[in-house]
């Protein structure tokens, strides 16, 4: 178990389902030091849908950093607000005899999200939940850009029972209609 910058003891927020299943969610920063941001761990095990079990990161980096991450994976050089790694079918360890799968990593950029809180008229926070949903989804399969809208109305769900006014999806499409259609974002 790891301790914060006071000493603190941090446990990841780990919740059972009443499928059985388990998520475990760690939120850390970009070196892999474990970070407190209020709620935010315990929001997204609670959203998450209910055959999600296994072990997620949230990494909340610099926007240099996501920049980088973007360009090396993707081939994108430019910012963005939240990506997602798929880790396969890899075991986490949490405690001697105590296994789940690893789900991977989300990795969202500070930067951005305090910026498109500001414009959202909502708080860090609450941006960093929208976005750490979105990136959960994207590690359990869903592909907005391919999929016929079904991660759309899944994150609109899930976003409405964690008492999110808008996902990401959501805004984006509502973003690009009041730009004109096809309108890059």
């Amino acid at each position: 178990m790891s301790s914060d910058e006071d000493g603190r003891r941090l446990r990841p927020s780990t919740l059972r389902r009443s499928s059985g299943s388990t998520l475990h969610v760690s939120v850390a920063d970009g070196a892999g030091r474990p970070v407190r941001v209020s709620g935010l761990a315990r929001w997204l095990a609670s959203a998450a849908p209910k055959r999600a079990g296994g072990s997620v990161t949230l990494a909340l980096v610099s926007e240099g950093r996501i920049r980088a991450l973007n360009r090396q994976y993707r081939g994108i050089d430019r910012v963005t607000d939240v990506l997602s790694f798929a880790a396969g079918r890899l075991r986490a360890r949490l405690r001697p005899g105590d296994h789940l799968l690893f789900l991977g990593d989300v990795v969202i950029a500070t930067g951005v999200a305090a910026r498109q809180a500001r414009l959202a008229g909502h708080s860090v926070a609450t941006e960093y939940r929208i976005l750490a949903l979105h990136g959960l989804l994207h590690l359990l399969g869903y592909d907005h850009e391919h999929d016929g809208g079904r991660m759309a109305r899944l994150e609109q769900k899930l976003r409405r029972r964690g008492g999110l006014e808008r996902g990401l999806i959501e805004r984006t499409v509502t973003r690009r209609t009041a730009l004109g259609a096809g309108a890059a974002t």
